[in-house]
């Protein structure tokens, strides 16, 4: 049994008076514990909001989750707000894109880091703050017990990012999810951030779900990839199948906008089509065809599964036209 095990998973957002929104359309996918796994997409397919339903962080009012999201064997889904509150920080952990409103401007770093510790190990104020000091200094941040006294303002975007992962990693959960942890950072803090953070699941084993838009960082990073479109799973694969065999027309999309150190001079790029708002319900059919130079009547015709590959075990993908191996 995998550690997080995520099946069918909608999010319906409703509003008086307006129409009904689902965000997330039948969402599955499994972790297992020392794996990290892949979500990835353009902004607005589903991945943060995947996210918080899994960590319980969506607003209550309006808000409709089914499904199921089992940790450990716990439908996380059914818990209390009390008691899926003791498992965020100890058992769950989240890394935000933006640490500047992530983190409290009004409180010092180590106050912060010293809140979650005492909150969920019962440390005393004392320990919770050498704890704090020596977690600052774990994930590359100089002086930590200088920096344990400042502000989230005095700290740059990258240290700030660090900070986040600190506090995440305080209690030493089993399962982190990273929502786009490198956004807004330069190319060479981007670096230095994944790797500490890939660097701290292999040591740890702790599993985790990294959501991206970029596929470089999947390269690097993940071990299994879910690329979502429009709320749901179109392809699934391991890293080296997705690189090598993307089978859905999104997928090689994606891969043909990347661009290429070994491209000839003068390449130009070739960006997916159309707008993440050019889309057609998935009950007619495939949400992406719309945008796809291959799609015909029978893309735009019923539901259209995720199904296997011949080529590969474990790699789904949900398209009527999938793209040749080496193409």
């Amino acid at each position: 049994m995998s550690l997080l095990e995520v099946e069918d998973l909608r999010v319906r957002f409703s509003r008086k008076g307006g129409p009904t929104t689902t965000a997330v359309d039948g969402v599955s996918f499994s972790v297992d514990a020392g794996e990290v796994v892949g979500l990835v997409g353009e902004s607005g397919c589903g991945k943060s909001v995947t996210s918080l339903a899994v960590m319980g962080l969506l607003p209550r009012r309006g808000t409709t989750v089914t499904g199921s999201v089992r940790f450990d064997g716990t439908d996380l889904l059914t818990l209390s707000p009390g008691q899926l509150a003791r498992r965020r920080g100890s058992d769950l952990a989240m890394v935000f894109q933006d640490p500047m409103t992530s983190l409290n401007p009004v409180l010092t770093l180590g106050r912060q880091l010293t809140e979650v510790l005492r909150t969920h190990t019962g440390m005393n104020r004392s320990a919770a703050k050498k704890e704090a000091v020596e977690l600052l200094g774990r994930v590359g941040i100089p002086d930590p017990r200088r920096r344990a006294g400042e502000y989230p303002h005095q700290l740059s975007g990258g240290m700030r990012q660090r900070v986040l992962i600190a506090i995440a990693l305080a209690c030493t959960p089993r399962l982190i999810i990273a929502d786009e942890p490198t956004t807004a950072l330069d190319v060479t803090i981007q670096a230095q951030v994944l790797d500490l953070l890939t660097a701290l699941v292999r040591e740890s084993g702790t599993a985790m779900v990294l959501i991206t838009h970029d596929l470089g960082v999947v390269a690097g990073t993940c071990d299994r990839v879910n690329v979502l479109y429009a709320g749901r799973v179109v392809e699934q694969a391991g890293k080296r199948e997705l690189f090598a065999e993307p089978r859905h027309r999104y997928t090689t999309g994606l891969l043909n906008a990347v661009p290429r150190v070994d491209a000839p001079e003068g390449t130009a790029l070739q960006p997916v089509p159309g707008s993440v708002r050019d889309l057609l319900p998935w009950a007619q059919g495939c949400a992406f065809s719309p945008r796809c130079g291959v799609a015909d009547e029978g893309c735009r015709s019923g539901e259209i599964a995720l199904s296997g590959s011949e080529h590969g075990a474990g790699h789904r993908a949900r398209c009527v036209h999938p793209a040749e191996v080496g193409v």
